[in-house]
């Protein structure tokens, strides 16, 4: 006979998980809960808060305006996945969304955006950034939330890089037409960062201030142009390939 399956609902949550702790959810969760899947006490779901793993949970409380949750063990163990950073020039809304969930499907750490001479969007919702990551990783079974950082100018973010974190620039003029190639010149296990700039470009002052970033690697992403949302998903899934935890 097969194997009964498990509960297919996650949800994250900021408290620490460990056997027999209790979670009160806050209001969105008890009516997802609650209200919208309609759960009683003893149904069980799976829960995780980027620390702990992930953990089997049964609902302990149920009602209109109170759900509390009970941790019954752990399922996961904390997975983290690369060192990985993604820098990017901030795009409009829905586009920015989607660009924030495929990161975090794609295992980034840290989602930094950066505002250069032609950045498309002026302003940068934090919570909303953070609000989509997560709904991302309960939906695609990712256990690690990554960073949100502030905005910061570009050339304010070159100027103090750091020296061990080697600089993945996406750049269709790039010497190396192979991205493969221009990869396999980073030692695997390197802290990395991924950096897409705007649909716009790169100025020739930002272009050269990028080229002085110590270590700084150029890769080509084909003889295509593509969208900014579209070059995330492509530079990160070949970084996971060669260097990440794809390999």
């Amino acid at each position: 006979m097969p194997s009964k399956p498990g509960p297919s609902i996650r949800l994250f949550i900021a408290s620490d998980l460990a056997e027999r702790a209790m979670h009160d959810c806050d209001a969105d969760q008890t009516n997802y809960l609650a209200t919208v899947l309609r759960l009683d006490a003893g149904a069980e779901l799976l829960v995780f808060n980027g620390r702990d793993g992930e953990w089997l949970a049964e609902i302990a409380e149920a009602g209109r305006r109170t759900c509390r949750l009970r941790a019954i063990k752990r399922v996961r163990p904390q997975m983290d996945g690369p060192d990985l950073h993604y820098l990017f020039a901030p795009l409009k809304r829905s586009r920015l969304d989607y660009m924030v969930q495929k990161a975090t499907e794609l295992g980034v750490a840290r989602l930094a955006p950066v505002m250069t001479r032609r950045t498309q969007a002026e302003r940068v919702n934090l919570d909303r950034m953070r609000a989509n990551a997560i709904e991302a990783a309960e939906q695609c079974g990712v256990l690690r939330i990554p960073e949100v950082a502030e905005p910061e100018k570009l050339d304010r973010v070159l100027a103090v890089w750091p020296a061990s974190r080697r600089l993945i620039f996406c750049d269709e003029a790039a010497d190396i037409a192979s991205p493969l190639a221009a990869l396999g010149t980073i030692a695997p296990g390197s802290p990395l960062a991924v950096l897409i700039g705007p649909e716009g470009g790169f100025t020739v002052e930002e272009r050269d201030a990028l080229g002085r970033v110590p270590g700084v690697v150029r890769v080509s992403l084909g003889p295509r142009i593509m969208r900014a949302d579209t070059a995330a998903v492509a530079a990160l899934a070949l970084v996971n390939a060669v260097l990440g935890d794809w390999r």
